[in-house]
This record gives C-alpha cells, sequence and structure tokens, in this order.
C-alpha cells in the first residue's frame, strides 16, 4: 500500500510540474489557427500512434461534434488513424511509415492544417506526413514531448510538453486539446451570434 501511495504521488507530481511548464501561448496559438481553418474553409487532418491516436481521435471527435454542432457552418475535421483498413492496406502492400502519408496524398489542400501528435516526435509515420504538408503549402502542427523529436524542427508550429515520461505527455496532449476546444467554442459562439439571430 505504501508503495501505490508513493507511486501515486510521485506521478502526480511529475504532471503538476510538466503542466508548469507548458508554454500557454503555444495553445493560443493552436487553437487560433484552428479557427483561421475554419474561416478559410480548409480540413484539418490529425494522426497519431496508440496512445497519441488515441488522442487525435478524441480530438477530431470533439472538433466535429464539439465544436460544430451549434455553428451555422461546421469544422472539417479527419482523423487518419480511425481508417485501420486503409491503413493495413498501405503498412501491407508499401510501408507502415506510409500509412498516413499516403491517405494525406489523397485529400491534402494548401489551405488545409496537419497535426501530428508524437510523444517522441520522432515516429517516422508522423514525421513523413508533416514533411509533404509543408511542400503542399499547408499549416502544420506537431503535439509533441520529451525533446520534441524531430517533428517539432519540421512542423511551422508546435506545442510541446517537455517532460521525459510518455504518460503524462499524453495526459497533457488531450488535456491540451480541450483547453483548445473550450477557448475556440468561447471564441465561435460569440462570432456566430449574429447569424443565429438571423436563422
Amino acid at each position: 500500500m505504501n508503495k501505490i501511495k508513493e507511486e501515486t504521488q510521485n506521478y502526480l507530481t511529475q504532471l503538476q510540474e510538466a503542466i508548469g511548464k507548458i508554454n500557454q501561448g503555444e495553445i493560443v496559438s493552436f487553437a487560433q489557427d484552428i479557427i483561421n481553418t475554419y474561416k478559410n474553409d480548409g480540413t484539418i487532418y490529425i494522426f497519431g500512434n496508440g496512445g497519441s491516436g488515441a488522442n487525435a481521435s478524441h480530438f477530431c471527435g470533439d472538433i466535429l461534434k464539439g465544436l460544430s454542432c451549434q455553428l451555422h457552418r461546421k469544422f472539417k475535421s479527419i482523423c487518419l488513424n480511425d481508417n485501420s483498413p486503409a491503413m493495413m492496406a498501405i503498412a501491407n502492400d508499401l510501408s507502415y511509415e506510409d500509412i498516413f502519408l499516403e491517405s494525406l496524398k489523397v485529400f491534402l489542400k494548401p489551405n488545409d492544417l496537419v497535426i501530428g501528435i508524437s510523444g517522441s516526435g520522432n515516429s517516422p509515420n508522423i514525421v513523413k506526413p508533416l514533411i509533404y504538408a509543408n511542400k503542399v503549402g499547408a499549416l502544420t502542427i506537431a503535439l509533441c514531448g520529451f525533446s520534441g523529436g524531430k517533428i517539432k524542427e519540421i512542423a511551422s508550429k508546435s506545442v510541446h510538453v517537455n517532460i521525459n515520461n510518455m504518460e503524462i505527455c499524453e495526459d497533457l496532449h488531450l488535456a491540451i486539446t480541450h483547453c483548445v476546444k473550450n477557448a475556440i467554442i468561447a471564441v465561435m459562439t460569440e462570432e456566430d451570434k449574429p447569424q443565429k439571430e438571423q436563422l
């Protein structure tokens, strides 16, 4: 019991310390970029592996329902790791490194936003689509942890959780997306009022 209590306290302390290190300006910029993509009629593409993939799927759901349901015009968002048949076919026939890249090649346009989520920041299948998106001219954002890895250097912008703990990175990436969602709801609810009053 004492060991469980010790490890619980240790985890929560690390979580609290990591929260204090987050650059709030990066979160504000992230939220504004999503709003700008919406205003430019762009699509938001999100992807990750494992727990980061779960966060990507969760955030995409928040965008499609939480951000959009009260608005006259909806946000457009696709989570690339939600299409398991396409991912398995690409991994089997081409390369696991290309599972998100090949899907992105089908859809991506310059006014779109591409969000890659990776704790280490070094997963090749996250790195490659960000490089491609930069070439197309889309805005790229990395949600990363640890030292930031390659995706922090590659992406146009990043939101960095500076801690060498994968679980805490994943916890805080989810918290960051919830923070962004709530901030955008506040902005869009205010801006959408005139449209609602005219309906």
